[in-house]
């Protein structure tokens, strides 16, 4: 190949392609995080090949493209690149206009051996048909909007990254990094993406997924009848809670109570109480108390039930919790 586009790295011959596709808005840190974990090896010789990734900032016109935060990044057009054998297509987020974006997709996909994604550009792939019928994730906020793309993908919402066949997908925006010692590992193994973690300073695979970097949401209804029963379920998390006590502050009957609460809030009552509790739980894990006083106010009993509800909702236990949020 020529050298005659913006690259990071001078191709060695030998070296792996990685194609960033980019466009005004991009969020800076999808792009520069894996950049920065695909250097390292470069820079350090972390690996017997003298250069393992060449890498490649494209956009459709080339040029300098417009980040999140107003910095810029030096492209080169596409079409300059219609020659280079791609390894890895990484469509970073951003919210841009898709279409022209996820136009191009297809064609470039099977040139590629893996092609990737990055907080919202999981959206551009799934404009573009690329993740029809398989698992994906994206930030969070964007979960239900990626579902509603295409009915077909299988959305992992707490996922950090996804992997599905040659297709893999991260969460939001510092998840890149995270993807991208995935790919490394997958490419080089375990001892080379561990020496770049610990070079960069962060976790090789973090613990947990990404529900326990949201902050707790209150439940929320279409319908207005049940606004005043989450006010006195917030009140009352230290009692004993069950569908018969939440109909009778209701005026229904229990059967009646749980169907009209599931079409109205899209959870079963059990489900709700749970999300409440731990909602209360965590404002109250930043602010101070104690496990035990917390486990109590909130209705959870002892600790260890605390325990077991922050690591099956989000992957990490209260004290963790506290140490990364309080």
């Amino acid at each position: 190949m020529t050298n005659d586009f913006p690259t990071v790295h001078a191709d060695s011959g030998t070296a792996r392609n990685i194609v960033f596709l980019l466009y005004d808005d991009v969020n800076v840190l999808d792009v520069a995080g894996p950049l920065e974990v695909f250097s390292q090896p470069n820079r350090n010789g972390f690996t017997a090949e003298r250069i393992p990734y060449a890498l490649h900032l494209a956009s459709l016109a080339g040029g300098m493209v417009r980040t999140s935060t107003g910095a810029v990044f030096a492209t080169v057009a596409l079409d300059r690149l219609a020659t280079t054998p791609i390894d890895t297509l990484i469509i970073p987020g951003g919210l841009p206009e898709e279409a022209s974006v996820a136009a191009v997709l297809p064609a470039l996909a099977v040139r590629a051996r893996r092609v990737c994604s990055i907080c919202t550009g999981a959206l551009i792939l799934a404009a573009a048909g690329l993740l029809q019928g398989r698992r994906a994730t994206t930030h969070w906020q964007y979960t239900a909007q990626l579902q509603q793309r295409d009915a077909s993908i299988l959305v992992d919402a707490d996922a950090l990254f996804v992997r599905d066949g040659m297709v893999w997908t991260a969460a939001g925006i510092s998840a890149g990094i995270d993807l991208a010692l995935a790919l490394v590992e997958d490419d080089f193994g375990h001892a080379v993406a561990m020496r770049i973690a610990r070079q960069m300073v962060v976790f090789l695979k973090r613990p947990g997924g990404q529900s326990q970097f949201i902050q707790p949401l209150a439940i929320q209804s279409r319908d207005a009848r049940f606004a005043g029963l989450h006010a006195w379920l917030r009140a009352n998390l230290h009692r004993p809670l069950d569908v018969g006590t939440l109909a009778e502050q209701m005026a229904m009957s229990p059967r009646s109570f749980a169907r009209h609460y599931l079409a109205a809030t899209g959870q079963t009552p059990a489900r709700a109480i749970t999300a409440l509790r731990l909602e209360a739980a965590s404002s109250q894990l930043l602010t101070g108390g104690s496990l035990k006083q917390i486990a109590q106010q909130c209705g959870f009993g002892d600790e260890q039930a605390l325990r077991r509800a922050f690591l099956r909702e989000y992957g990490v236990t209260p004290q963790d919790y506290r140490q990364r949020f309080g």
